[in-house]
């Protein structure tokens, strides 16, 4: 498979406050770990995962989008083009914005009236009927319109109308030139929702048909993957492109088929090393247990069968020097320690084992978080808590955002595969070059080589 080079699309984190955005793409995070109490992170996962069925939710549904998000974009609609800003949420796959005269909106809204090329979606419309496939989408049999109606984990509901217009990007080839492109993309219009949400909409990077990354590929707009890379100081950042970066190192696991979220076979757990006495049979993939990959959710939850036994061996293999205490306020993660910042000297490697033998390392960075000082010393919590802290998620292990960063994370839809590698995400900015793999079957009608293009979203925000 050839390689070409890239730019790479800037999910590069600012302050929320920019007033002016550039035109490559720039991703924020919008909680910083820095300064955030274990139970206000555990209060905002468990915001976002309420009463959801996780393994096997229905298509048109996801994760809780109404709490305050770790990371969106801010996007291009309409013509004439105007700026909006939008959650990027792996865990749903329906997109939508709020719109003129919506309820319980924000102020930034879009008028499908104001846009030439806009167009409303009808009933008889083959993406109508997709729509009814994902439980999003029915007919509006009075004005022939295809209605949007989508209830998140939380209760909250959004509901309006599908609409098409016109999404923008920038593009930078392989001789680092910028060009500007587009695509025709389905979103809900929304005019009424139940919960306040920060953001003017939201972009689901699920794996259903009606998901950015699924209708973009489509059009061979971009290949059905995406990878990101998220930096692992306190306060977030990092980068996302549309394809697959190619690195040394990684590995891949099978995707769980027939899963709207991106669900993993995790097989067992070492720590140095060292595998810890699990029955694997928590981990097994049904209706009621798996193990997800969800860079929305803050820490990292592990079923009480594992859990249990991985703090202990934590513990067990952490260095003398380091005092432990069960403290109170990190609820059922298992405690904290005080220690000086050295950690990478005096806590031990933890390493998951998935299907095919793929291994995912955690240095001490990616399952403790920071909870302030006492002396010299600094308290470190355990940020990987039992699933039984969620709501109706006991059989389920989530691989959050704590997790996932400083890895470089392939979503490959195409062959139904994930992947990771170790990558110091801090080194990657939008002057970076990379590598896209590419095969000749993605073109654009010659306005994208896909492969040889990394594609940036309007002003990407991660």
């Amino acid at each position: 498979m050839p390689k070409f080079a890239a730019m790479v699309v800037g999910m590069m984190l600012m302050s929320s406050a920019a007033a002016a955005l550039p035109s490559a793409v720039v991703l924020e995070r919008a909680v910083p770990l820095k300064g955030i109490s274990m139970p206000e992170l555990r209060k905002m996962d468990r915001a976002r995962h309420a009463k959801t069925a996780v393994v096997n939710f229905s298509v048109g549904g996801g994760f809780v989008p109404f709490v305050k998000r770790l990371y969106y974009t801010s996007v291009r609609l309409g013509n004439p083009p105007k700026m909006y800003t939008f959650t990027i949420d792996t865990g749903s796959s329906i997109p939508w914005v709020a719109c003129n005269g919506c309820t319980g909106c924000s102020q930034n809204l879009y008028n499908p009236d104001s846009s030439s090329t806009s167009s409303r979606i009808s009933c008889s419309d083959h993406r109508c009927k997709v729509s009814e496939q994902s439980g999003s989408g029915f007919c509006r049999t009075q004005s022939g319109l295809c209605g949007y109606d989508l209830k998140y984990g939380d209760q909250t509901r959004v509901s309006g109308y599908y609409v098409s217009d016109t999404m923008y990007f920038n593009t930078i080839t392989g001789n680092q030139s910028s060009a500007n492109s587009s695509a025709s993309v389905v979103f809900g219009c929304i005019n009424s929702q139940s919960n306040f949400l920060e953001t003017d909409g939201l972009l689901g990077f699920g794996q259903d048909p009606l998901s950015i990354i699924s209708q973009l590929n489509s059009q061979g707009v971009s290949p059905k993957s995406f990878s990101h890379c998220l930096k692992g100081s306190e306060d977030g950042g990092g980068t996302l492109v549309l394809g697959k970066i190619v690195a040394p190192g990684l590995v891949y696991t099978p995707l769980v088929p027939s899963q709207s979220l991106y669900t993993l076979n995790l097989e067992r757990i070492a720590v140095n090393g060292q595998k810890v006495p699990i029955d694997s049979s928590v981990f097994t993939t049904s209706d009621s247990q798996g193990t997800v990959v969800d860079s929305g959710t803050t820490l990292a939850y592990l079923v009480d069968g594992a859990h249990g036994p991985l703090v202990s061996a934590i513990i067990a293999a952490s260095s003398s020097s380091v005092r432990y205490m069960d403290a109170e306020w990190n609820g059922k993660g298992g405690g904290c320690f005080l220690s000086s910042n050295r950690i990478d000297l005096l806590y031990p490697t933890v390493t998951l084992y998935f299907k095919g033998g793929a291994a995912m390392t955690a240095k001490p960075s990616q399952y403790l978080v920071r909870q302030g000082t006492n002396g010299n010393d600094t308290w470190w919590c355990i940020g990987w808590q039992s699933s039984d802290d969620l709501q109706g998620m006991q059989g389920i292990t989530i691989l959050g955002d704590i997790v996932l960063h400083d890895k470089l994370i392939v979503y490959d839809l195409g062959k139904g595969q994930l992947g990771w590698t170790d990558y110091n995400c801090s080194s990657l900015n939008m002057m970076s070059k990379v590598d896209v793999s590419s095969t000749s079957t993605y073109h654009s009608g010659g306005m994208i080589a896909i492969g040889v293009a990394a594609i940036w979203l309007g002003s990407l925000l991660l």
